[in-house]
């Protein structure tokens, strides 16, 4: 799964599928990311042009078009939607 689930989510797995593949299951908030720590690389990153954010931008809204940009997004038309203030 990528992201956080909805309430209402469950997850079905036959044990001997975890047990005899030697799986397990660790959840995992966010890609596990600690923000004090990882926004602040972030940011030094992109500013040394080694992290090129536009490219997970599918497009970029304006405040009034926030509705319609989660229905493109819901619908799978678009990656990321940036609001534009």
């Amino acid at each position: 799964m990528v992201g956080v689930p909805n309430l209402t989510d469950h997850i079905d797995i036959p044990a001997i599928d975890v047990y005899g593949r030697g799986g397990s299951i660790r959840p995992a908030w966010y890609g596990d990311c600690l923000p004090e720590r990882d926004f602040p690389a972030y940011t030094a990153l992109f500013q040394a042009g080694k992290f090129p954010l536009d490219k997970f931008v599918s497009e970029r809204i304006g405040l009034d078009d926030v509705e319609e940009g989660f229905a493109t997004m819901k619908a799978g038309k678009v990656l990321r939607s940036v609001v534009e203030l």
